[in-house]
């Protein structure tokens, strides 16, 4: 299965739309380089498909990506459908998938901007295996689906 990189978004403040800067550096073990959610955790990457930010748009509202607080934003890829620990490449980045979905925090600023939250429902998280440059038109490429 592969895909594109629509954008890469980020934000120094957390809970908070993502502006698309079309390139950033993902450091290993850490997430985006310059966003508030870049850390030693295992949401150290949120992507979001432009699919599912499609099905916001039919319901009226005016969102495009980076307005749920994806890192990055994909096409053609069924994100939502990856089991844990999948492998995704892309560019010279290697991700795994560490988790579908999220608890989202009540009414939080996404809410109130976007009108509603389509992340805690599609968007998937996933650590940096290996660090790289990424920018919108690289090819995504699921490498296996392996069961985390």
């Amino acid at each position: 299965m592969k895909g594109k990189v629509l954008a890469v978004c980020i934000n120094k403040n957390k809970g908070q739309q993502k502006k698309d800067v079309s390139r950033g550096v993902l450091k290993e073990e850490w997430g985006l380089e310059g966003d508030a959610h870049a850390d030693t955790w295992h949401r150290q990457l949120s992507l979001l498909a432009s699919e599912s930010i499609d099905k916001m748009k039919k319901q009226g509202l005016d969102v495009g990506p980076g307005d749920f607080a994806e890192n990055i934003t994909t096409e053609g890829v069924h994100l939502v459908d990856l089991p844990l620990g999948s492998s995704i490449k892309i560019g010279e980045a290697l991700l795994e998938v560490t988790q579908i979905g999220k608890e989202c925090h009540d009414r939080c600023a996404v809410y109130y901007q976007a009108g509603d939250c389509v992340m805690p429902r599609e968007g998937i998280f996933a650590r940096i295996i290996k660090g790289g440059e990424v920018k919108t038109g690289d090819t995504i490429e699921i490498l296996d689906y392996k069961q985390g």
